[in-house]
């Protein structure tokens, strides 16, 4: 069986927020790739098993990135079933093609579409999204549209972060930035609602509710994760992503004025995760959220 490529609506307007992914984002995510890929293979590890692929489904893959989960999910369905990677990047796409030529997966597609905006496919058995549904600009629109995707019967899993206080990965680097720069203004720009915008477990509910979803469920899911090889390499990357590196991108000439202070404070930062951990590992904590379409 194969399935085309995913194609993106004629009519449907350009995306400001896909021009900064594109534009802003994506370089620094290509150099920290070993982070966002290595580094959260724990949170993949835990989660996979429980997703009940089975042999021969068709599966979307939202916002897939590198593509290594879109590689495993056509590994799981097997030859006779078909896996298409969405993501607005294509430059995320071209390193997945290339995944996996290697990894000689041909079961899998990729195409460049913004999913918010919708996709015109055939029917999918089920949708999957890690850390890809939390930024949509209109969560339901975007749920709807991955809805639409799927069969009567077609279910949804994504992972998405919890709350702050349970991934000082994120959330301790951006408290040592702010310590010398303010906070982004409103006019920002910014990665989109960002990457905790769906941690409330009741407002997420009632956003997939909104969007015809079903059998909603909640599974908290807590893994360590590796936030760089040593510590010049953790700090790099807070500076280029999330929080702190919004905070610091947007101070602009502020930040590389403090910069020498900024990089000592996380330093020590990372120092003291070193002597807890042994290592690079911090806490994290997400959301395995399942759900089906009315059959």
């Amino acid at each position: 069986m194969t399935i085309m490529p995913a194609e993106v609506r004629p009519e449907a307007p350009a995306s400001p927020l896909v021009d900064f992914w594109n534009e802003v984002l994506a370089p620094k995510f290509i150099r920290y790739r070993h982070v966002l890929v290595g580094g959260l293979s724990r949170h993949s590890e835990a989660v996979f098993p429980r997703l009940d692929i089975r042999k021969g489904e068709r599966i979307l893959d939202v916002g897939c990135g590198f593509g290594d989960t879109a590689i495993r999910l056509a590994d799981a369905t097997g030859p006779e079933g078909a896996v298409v990677g969405v993501d607005c990047c294509q430059a995320f796409l071209d390193h997945a093609w290339h995944l996996a030529e290697l990894s000689w997966t041909p079961n899998v597609r990729f195409a460049c579409a913004d999913v918010e905006r919708g996709i015109d496919q055939p029917q999918f058995d089920m949708a999957f999204a890690r850390f890809g549904t939390q930024f949509f600009m209109n969560p339901v629109a975007g749920l709807r549209a991955i809805r639409s995707c799927l069969r009567p019967g077609g279910r949804l899993a994504h992972i998405v972060w919890r709350d702050r206080i349970d991934n000082p990965w994120v959330f301790e680097a951006r408290d040592v930035v702010r310590r010398f720069l303010p906070a982004p203004g409103d006019d920002a720009l910014t990665c989109g609602p960002g990457p905790f915008s769906m941690a409330d477990e009741a407002v997420t509910r009632a956003q997939m509710e909104a969007a015809g979803f079903t059998d909603i469920r909640f599974e908290r899911i807590d893994a360590k994760v590796e936030v760089g090889r040593d510590i010049a390499d953790a700090i790099a990357f807070q500076l280029a992503i999330g929080p702190a590196g919004e905070t610091f991108r947007a101070a602009g000439a502020l930040a590389e004025e403090k910069r020498p202070e900024i990089e000592a404070a996380l330093a020590a930062m990372f120092d003291g995760v070193i002597a807890r951990e042994g290592g690079l590992w911090m806490d994290s904590s997400s959301w395995l959220i399942t759900a089906t379409t009315p059959a």
